[in-house]
């Protein structure tokens, strides 16, 4: 099994077709005051796999500060089941809707287990708040 892709959205779903939609991905934060945290991200993973891959799996998850500190970390189980003649991928969308706790500015990182293998990390940027602008414009 692998990561195919991992990130951070607004909101995800899968249609009554099976589709996998993701609304907003962000890769940024930007905070009033911190500590913070931010509200159901959603943390999106497809995950990979083949006929092989039949049985139990776990999928870890950690979440680590900008001071290298895990602020929290999870595990879940994913049972693979015998696929249909002819179908040779198996596709495992996950979506995750998440509470991240946020202690400091700096690059936090989602890492990700498949069966305690290291299989994937994703960055997420935290800035604190700015001066006000003098000029107008946009703010992101």
């Amino acid at each position: 099994m692998h990561i195919a892709f991992a990130l951070f959205a607004d909101a995800a779903n899968i249609s009554q077709e099976g589709k996998l939609n993701i609304l907003g991905v962000f890769d940024a934060l930007q905070v009033a005051q911190l500590p913070a945290v931010h509200p159901r991200a959603t943390l999106v993973v497809r995950v990979k796999g083949t006929a092989a891959d039949v049985g139990a799996h776990t999928l870890g998850m950690s979440w680590v500060g900008p001071n290298g500190n895990e602020l929290w970390g999870s595990q879940g189980q994913l049972d693979v089941g015998t696929p249909p003649n002819g179908v040779h991928e198996l596709d495992f969308p996950i979506i995750a809707a998440l509470d991240l706790p946020l202690d400091a500015t700096g690059s936090y990182t989602m890492k990700l287990a498949v069966d305690s293998t290291p299989a994937a990390e994703l960055k997420l940027m935290v800035r604190g708040a700015t001066m006000p602008r003098t000029t107008p414009g946009l703010v992101s």
